[in-house]
């Protein structure tokens, strides 16, 4: 979703030059300074916008993404460019009057020509709280980079970043506020005083929305914990919840946030079984990751309510009927599971599929449930158990599969080991839409 990103900063920027008036367009010191401080301005709050739409995880979003994981990738990255952008707006303002405090250069080249009406000369009906809206900015980058800073810290707890991140609308909206304020008549008039208006009126519903708990309302559903077991072997918990009547069903390779405990919130986990398994039944297989996962095992009881958000994700191995090629990296072979509980109970033809199974040793329970499905269905397995010296890497794919470049790729596991197989395969020509990764990275 690159793209997505770079049309979104190439249509604000132009817009933004053809808003600016002659005398502003040059390279004059005081034209320059305040272009590129509203400029950073701008496109700090256009990001941030984008971002809070981001977080709405409606469908038509997941569409125009590709799945969940991606829209959060998508809206980690405009979250970061929206800080860096915020941050430089911020050094502008305040650098300059350090170089004039310092003797280095005069305070009148900062300073706008007199008979010239820049672009935000025009003051609007809110000048008088202009004081307040710029000292509610200057506070709100402080802690909108801090919030930043503890999204990207991974060694953070899920349980801290999650109740951290909800004060981000509290601050997107008192930006909105400081923008509102010091925009002037001729840059609300302006193109690109139209575009960011728009943004922000749509971001600022989609801040209204998640500091009410409305996102994902609609999509959520409640069961009951029937079983849980700890598969030491394999570091993981399954937890099988039955669901109510109203769960609409889930597709192969989707996942879910579930929420266990309220206090904690919802925790993303990939679906590990297949909707028709039967009395309507959702498993989750949990790696112990963290504090609140290691914990799981013991803090989890048959009965306990359980909710779950979605389903969400497109992690649908299709073309069905395409060659395929799965490769899994420790537990990221539970939609793999999914699918292949899915191919054991519908009587289509399987395709020719062969599933890479990157595990530390073939003991593990779920390569063993893997490997059982795997065999009822056809699909070719291949344990490459790191225990024994034994990596997977691009190389052997293509000594492995003479068709390779006619193959789709469906891989979950880690990132790194993802691209090291990725990117020597679609350089030597398979298309990269042909290699189809799970991103299941939500911070």
């Amino acid at each position: 979703m690159k793209w997505l990103w770079g049309v979104t900063l190439l249509a604000v920027t132009l817009a933004y030059w053809v808003s600016l008036t002659p005398s502003e367009q040059t390279l004059a010191p005081w034209a320059l300074r305040k272009s590129l401080l509203y400029y950073a301005g701008v496109m700090a709050m256009v990001m941030m916008s984008v971002g809070m739409v981001l977080s709405l995880r409606t469908p038509w979003l997941e569409n125009l993404t590709g799945g969940l994981d991606r829209n959060y990738r998508l809206h980690k990255w405009v979250g970061i460019s929206g800080m860096v952008f915020a941050l430089l707006h911020w050094f502008i303002k305040v650098e300059p009057k350090s170089l004039v405090q310092q003797g280095w250069v005069s305070a009148q080249i900062f300073e706008t020509p007199s008979g010239i009406a820049d672009f935000f000369a025009d003051p609007n009906p809110f000048v008088a709280l202009k004081s307040v809206a710029k000292t509610a900015g200057e506070w709100s980058i402080y802690i909108l980079a801090a919030l930043v800073l503890i999204a990207l810290l991974k060694w953070i707890p899920y349980r801290r970043f999650f109740k951290t991140h909800r004060i981000m609308p509290v601050v997107y909206l008192v930006l909105v506020f400081h923008s509102v304020v010091l925009f002037g008549k001729l840059g609300w008039a302006s193109p690109v005083g139209v575009l960011t208006g728009l943004l922000m009126a749509i971001g600022s519903v989609a801040a209204i929305l998640s500091l009410t708990r409305r996102i994902g309302a609609r999509r959520r559903f409640q069961g009951e914990v029937v079983q849980h077991v700890e598969h030491q072997s394999d570091g993981v918990t399954q937890i099988d919840i039955k669901m109510h009547d109203d769960w609409p069903g889930h597709l192969p390779g989707q996942f879910a946030f579930l929420t266990l405990d309220p206090k904690e919130g919802g925790h993303p986990f990939s679906i590990a079984s297949e909707h028709s398994l039967g009395e309507n039944v959702v498993r989750f297989y949990i790696k112990h990751l963290g504090d609140y996962t290691n914990t799981l095992a013991q803090a989890v009881h048959t009965g306990q309510l359980a909710i779950i958000e979605g389903p969400y994700g497109r992690f649908s191995f299709k073309p069905a009927q395409a060659r395929q090629i799965w490769i899994a990296g420790g537990v990221g072979v539970t939609p793999f599971i999914s699918e292949l509980e899915h191919l054991v109970n519908q009587n289509d033809a399987v395709p020719e599929i062969d599933l890479y199974l990157c595990v530390r040793d073939d003991s593990a329970s779920l390569t063993k449930r893997a490997l059982q499905l795997a065999a009822k269905v056809g699909v070719r397995a291949h344990v490459i158990a790191s225990g024994s010296g034994n990596t997977l890497n691009a190389q052997r794919i293509l000594e492995a599969h003479p068709d390779w470049k006619d193959a789709h790729f469906w891989f979950c596991g880690p990132s790194g080991l993802g691209q090291a197989i990725r990117q020597p395969l679609v350089k030597l020509g398979l298309p990269a839409s042909h290699f189809h990764q799970e991103l299941f990275e939500m911070r």
